[in-house]
């Protein structure tokens, strides 16, 4: 398995950066991991960084990665957190978190909260990943539309997210068919994809040689329509070569 991969992060006009990303390449597996953390005043910097390490190191250590192992590892990372809210100045810290795995042609993938994975092929947005929002809620119901999602007042009221002390249920899907040449995953934060639609990312794609052109052709277009106190945001995109 060939593999092309590109990396980006921003603070955006927040005065910390409280996402983290992290992959991990050898030719015969691709571990991606992107969190965004709750909780301000360094401390969603501190959680996304717990989950995003112990998520690797856990996806490192496993010889097959499946549904068991993903929830394995999200359970882990969860529990640490919990550990670490036991300190008072980090008691309300939480964050998202994406994880995929690529390996003998196969793709699986696990998230809890709204940083979300698009997963392109055959030119086509296969799949992208439901938010555990109220507002993804309100779109289910029928009360606001898809591109409603995201300029919805609730977007940011997650019902899903690792540190809390409730059970742990990321939602893990793994994709039947073999991932081949021409397809492509894009994860990203919240504070990337509310203001990049799907179409423009699936255009985006089409006209990109590589996982670095595509990025900055939607950054290009995020840049253009995001305030000065932007959210932090930040992507990995991927090519199948």
């Amino acid at each position: 398995m060939k593999l092309s991969i590109h990396t980006y992060s921003n603070k955006g006009g927040k005065q910390n950066n409280e996402d983290c990303l992290a992959y991990y390449f050898d030719n015969r597996k691709g571990i991606f991991i992107l969190a965004d953390g709750l909780g301000g005043h360094r401390n969603g910097e501190v959680a996304s960084k717990i989950v995003v390490e112990s998520l690797m190191t856990d996806m490192k250590k496993e010889e097959t990665i499946n549904y068991a192992s993903i929830q394995r590892a999200f359970l882990n990372a969860n529990n640490l957190l919990l550990e670490k809210q036991k300190e008072p100045s980090f008691a309300n810290m939480k964050t998202t978190a994406v994880l995929l795995n690529l390996s003998k042609d196969q793709a699986i993938w696990g998230h809890l909260g709204d940083s979300r994975l698009y997963y392109f092929s055959d030119n086509e947005l296969s799949t992208v990943t439901k938010d555990h929002s109220v507002t993804y809620k309100k779109y289910l119901a029928g009360e606001i539309s898809y591109s409603d999602i995201n300029l919805d007042d609730d977007r940011s009221s997650l019902l899903g997210v690792l540190g809390n002390k409730d059970k742990c249920n990321p939602e893990i899907i793994n994709v039947p068919r073999h991932i081949k040449k021409g397809d492509a995953f894009l994860i990203c934060s919240d504070g990337f994809w509310e203001y990049v639609f799907d179409e423009e990312i699936l255009i985006d794609l089409l006209k990109s040689k590589n996982p670095k052109q595509w990025a900055e052709l939607m950054l290009l277009r995020h840049i253009k329509r995001t305030k000065p106190s932007n959210d932090n945001y930040s992507l990995i995109t991927i090519f199948v070569d």
